[in-house]
């Protein structure tokens, strides 16, 4: 690990000061910066620690949710509010990680962790996000774990966040404070699909800091998240499904679907949602959903499963949740 200095700071303003400078990183958790110093592929020069600020979990006037980049992830999953009025994001979280990692981790943190790409920890092995213009091993490597939406010919990583999904399915925004000021930037426009530059990651500027994600106000019908992976506990998604669905009279009135662990970010599923709004909210309507948004997935060599795979998750996770709702 290379040498840097440590500073707390005391409020949002000395937090942009002190960030505002070269090779400085922001601390929340650490439960994936510092392991990325370790590695030696994060190398800041200052860590500024923020876990003292933006704490809180409030209501917003409008009847949403404002939750603050430092509230642990344990918080919100036993937030009263959350777990009544955003059920899924609860489950999100407690979908995806240890308990000990939820007590550490922040929500700002986890939208800014980084791939779990094994290829990306490798120093022996060649890594765009890692190092630009050195190329992918993963594409003709062991891929299982990989991109089938949105890749490039530069990266094929996944994004590991749980939490994120849910966000993206919530509509949810992030709050961000820089040089010019504040900004809400909608989740999913937040990370940036790889392209030909995978290591910008998301649309922060230098020093930028995230102080807030914002929920609107509840929602309509039923919601849930669910998760495939290759052991009941502490993996990363094959793939991942958030769901928010809206069925009145066997029609779909609002549905929100995104995907996890298919992309190099939270994967709004536009297409299924368009093929399903208005239409009935059966099963042979959600398979063509499900079809026509894996229609431009492509798979290498050891994932190619994963396009039927989503396909058959998106479909089951609608139709369980419409028998929900004529239950209720």
């Amino acid at each position: 690990m290379n040498p840097f200095t440590y500073e707390r700071a005391s409020d949002q303003q000395a937090a942009l000061t002190l960030g505002a400078r070269p090779g400085v990183k922001y601390l929340g958790g650490g439960t994936n910066l510092v392991d990325l110093m370790r590695e030696t592929i994060e190398h800041p020069v200052a860590l500024v620690d923020v876990t003292g600020l933006s704490r809180a979990i409030e209501p917003t006037d409008g009847g949403g949710l404002r939750i603050g980049a430092g509230v642990k992830n344990t918080a919100v999953a036993a937030d009263r509010h959350v777990r009544e009025h955003y059920p899924m994001l609860a489950e999100a979280i407690l979908a995806g990680a240890s308990a000990q990692i939820r007590n550490m981790a922040t929500v700002g943190g986890n939208l800014l962790q980084r791939t779990r790409c094994g290829y990306f920890y490798d120093e022996a092995a060649h890594c765009n996000k890692r190092s630009p213009g050195a190329g992918c091993d993963a594409i003709d490597g062991f891929n299982r774990m990989h991109a089938i939406l949105g890749a490039s010919a530069a990266c094929v990583a996944t994004h590991p966040s749980d939490m994120a999904v849910a966000l993206a399915a919530l509509d949810a925004s992030v709050t961000v404070e820089g040089c010019n000021g504040a900004r809400d930037i909608p989740l999913i426009d937040f990370h940036l699909l790889p392209g030909e530059t995978p290591h910008i990651e998301t649309v922060l500027e230098p020093g930028d800091l995230i102080t807030a994600v914002s929920l609107p106000p509840g929602l309509k019908g039923l919601s849930t998240y669910r998760k495939v992976r290759d052991r009941a506990s502490y993996a990363f998604a094959l793939i991942s499904v958030a769901v928010v669905l809206d069925v009145q009279d066997g029609i779909v009135k609002e549905v929100r679907i995104t995907l996890g662990g298919v992309a190099h970010k939270p994967w709004r599923a536009k297409a299924a949602e368009a093929a399903l709004i208005g239409g009935p909210a059966n099963a042979a309507a959600f398979r063509a959903a499900a079809q026509a948004e894996l229609a431009s997935a492509r798979g290498l060599r050891d994932n190619a499963f994963k396009i039927d795979l989503a396909q058959r998750v998106i479909a089951d996770t609608l139709l369980k949740l419409t028998a929900l709702q004529e239950i209720r």
